[in-house]
């Protein structure tokens, strides 16, 4: 099954400057591990954002599990997409422990249900009895653990990483590497990924989109 498929996408965050993204075609299988590979400013991360809703394309189309996204004169917000996304800063809440940060998109739930739903993705991310503390005690590799576990609370149907191994020291980005590789083959979730290194692309075993 086709998860996502976008066609002739253009997009330009100042019109002097060009565009970022121009006429970009990608298609995503179900399940399958995708790595967008290229330098600063070739626009990968910026197909991601609009991947999410978080922009708005100049051109093109984005289809997602057969219902169109965004495409001239349609546009669907990010909230509805079933897609989740982890920013290369993780974006955690410094004011919200770790239970609440990962509970922060399903406190629609009832108490008994997200507080289930949090103990299972500790466990997925092995960081049991992390509950009550903070995002700043926590380690690089732990936020990033943390910022995954909210991302997949909601279950999005395409998970986003963008630069996920950029802010870590190579022992670490080992580590991190093998531990996330892990957690996506665990819950076959269907990922995008975003680097500069093609090892990485190659670690993850995902089929590499070379952007310029």
């Amino acid at each position: 099954m086709m998860q996502l498929k976008i066609n002739d996408l253009t997009f330009a965050y100042n019109k002097k400057e060009g565009n970022i993204v121009e006429n970009f075609d990608l298609e995503v299988e179900k399940g399958e591990v995708v790595a967008l590979v290229g330098a600063s400013g070739s626009g990968k991360s910026t197909v991601l954002r609009l991947t999410a809703g978080l922009e708005i394309p100049d051109a093109g189309e984005i289809i997602i599990s057969g219902q169109t996204a965004a495409a001239a004169n349609k546009f669907k917000a990010a909230e509805k997409r079933e897609v989740g996304m982890v920013f290369q800063d993780y974006a955690l809440f410094p004011h919200l422990n770790v239970e609440k940060n990962i509970a922060f998109g399903i406190d629609h739930l009832d108490k008994d249900k997200r507080e289930a739903r949090v103990r299972e993705l500790l466990k997925l991310v092995n960081l049991e009895g992390f509950e009550k503390r903070y995002p700043h005690q926590l380690s690089g590799g732990q936020q990033q653990r943390i910022a995954l576990a909210r991302t997949l609370a909601p279950g999005p149907e395409i998970l986003l990483l963008d630069e996920p191994f950029s802010n870590l020291d190579a022992e670490l980005k080992d580590k991190i590497r093998n531990e996330l590789n892990e957690i996506i083959k665990e819950i076959g979730v269907t990922t995008i990924l975003v680097s500069h290194d093609r090892e990485d692309a190659e670690f993850m075993q995902a089929r590499d989109i070379l952007m310029n």
